[in-house]
């Protein structure tokens, strides 16, 4: 199933705005859905390794320690897959109706 993400397009003498809905083509959303996992695993990567200098940092060392920061972490900074699907769409958006 495709994504599609509906923005508003203001028209001229309307206070309501037209939505016009936003389709990503199936390669975009494989390009877009692999990029995010790819960022997504570098980040994880940074997360634990964050995480471990936070736990010796603060006298906190144990493994369990450090998955539980390194998860906090991730889930913090982590952008998922919805968000870069829906910036695409809004990119697509904004090139077929640049004003």
């Amino acid at each position: 199933m495709a994504f599609s993400k509906t923005f508003p397009k203001t028209t001229v003498g309307s206070n309501y705005p037209v939505w016009e809905e936003i389709f990503l083509a199936e390669e975009e959303e494989k390009a877009v859905a692999e990029r995010c996992r790819r960022e997504n695993f570098q980040l994880l990567d940074q997360c634990l390794d964050d995480a471990k200098s936070l736990a010796i940092k603060n006298g906190i060392n144990t493994d369990e320690n450090q998955i539980t920061l390194a998860i906090a972490l991730f889930e913090k900074r982590a952008s998922h897959e919805i968000f870069w699907k829906e910036s695409k769409a809004k990119e697509k958006f904004d090139v077929l109706f640049k004003k």
